[in-house]
């Protein structure tokens, strides 16, 4: 991956300690006063696939999950799409039962396997929704389609964006913006699924711009590679996080790729802290072996 020299925006020190895999971020926009603000914790989980293969393999993971997670410090949980796998309506109901397991409030986006009309009969009505975490307000945005692994961002999406973020501005309030699809430009060996420029690429850039004193982070799922992010763009975080169910090892760190993707590719769910101007990621692989203890710097391990 790239190195970095000293003022970028994030450490390319990650670890696994405990079974936990962590990596600090430092969002540019959180400077020396936004960084007074309270700790703030939450949870991050995305693609749990219930039905995935017609097995209740991915059921049997996400209940397990879902009571870790319950356990688990944050103050708010964020699924980021894929809840079930090819549209598979008998999984919403078992996947909500196990959600009951998590007594934190828990806030989904739906996925390309999510259907809308599914999503809003089991999940929620609408398809966007804020969620206000204190000082940090997540926009919540469904940019994903059935028929297509890239992103889709229409003109209505792109103002409700811009409104949400206006009106964030005028509360004093950071932003965090959530989409299942990512937004940031990827090739190979990257997946190349993306929001192309033809589908909202260069507005949604254009919004970063203007708002990148306000917005900590982008976070997607959908890749399926553990942790995988770039802060390339006018310093916003951009990540895809880690599938509940299964992760691959594409060789991003071999293969000198852009950004970072730390080498934890086990199944699980991310704790997100931010704290003192800095964001810290900690992947915990569900239902770990807690005696590891293991330290790298983003792929070089030390």
């Amino acid at each position: 991956m790239n190195k970095l020299s000293s003022g970028h925006g994030y450490s390319r020190r990650a670890s696994i300690k405990c079974g936990v895999a962590s990596a600090i971020l430092w969002p540019s926009c959180l400077t020396a006063t936004a960084a007074a603000r309270e700790e703030l914790s939450f949870v991050v989980v995305t693609d749990t696939h219930l039905g995935y293969r017609d097995k209740d393999s991915a059921a049997k993971l996400w209940q397990k999950t879902a009571a870790e997670i319950n356990q688990s410090p944050g103050e708010f949980v964020l699924h980021l799409g894929d809840i079930v796998d090819g549209g598979r309506e008998e999984q919403y109901p078992i996947y909500l039962e196990s959600r009951q397991l998590i007594k934190k409030p828990v806030h989904e986006i739906g996925g390309n396997h999510d259907p809308d009309d599914l999503f809003q009969k089991y999940i929620r009505t609408e398809l966007s929704t804020v969620v206000d975490g204190g000082w940090l307000r997540s926009l919540l945005v469904n940019n994903a389609r059935r028929d297509s692994h890239d992103g889709f961002l229409s003109a209505e999406q792109l103002k409700w964006l811009e409104t949400q973020c206006e009106q964030a501005e005028r509360d004093d309030c950071f932003i965090n913006i959530c989409m299942h699809v990512p937004a940031h430009p990827n090739r190979h060996p990257d997946r190349g699924w993306y929001v192309k420029p033809e589908n909202g690429k260069n507005e949604f850039e254009d919004l970063l711009r203007r708002f990148q004193h306000r917005i900590v982070a982008v976070m997607h799922g959908h890749f399926h590679n553990g942790i995988r992010g770039w802060n390339d763009r006018h310093g916003v975080h951009e990540i895809c996080f880690p599938s509940a169910l299964y992760n691959l090892n594409r060789g991003l760190e071999e293969k000198s790729a852009p950004g970072f993707n730390p080498l934890e590719f086990r199944a699980g769910y991310t704790l997100v802290t931010i704290r003192d101007g800095a964001m810290k990621l900690q992947y915990k692989p569900t239902g770990a072996d807690l005696s590891v203890a293991k330290e790298w710097q983003f792929g070089k391990a030390i």
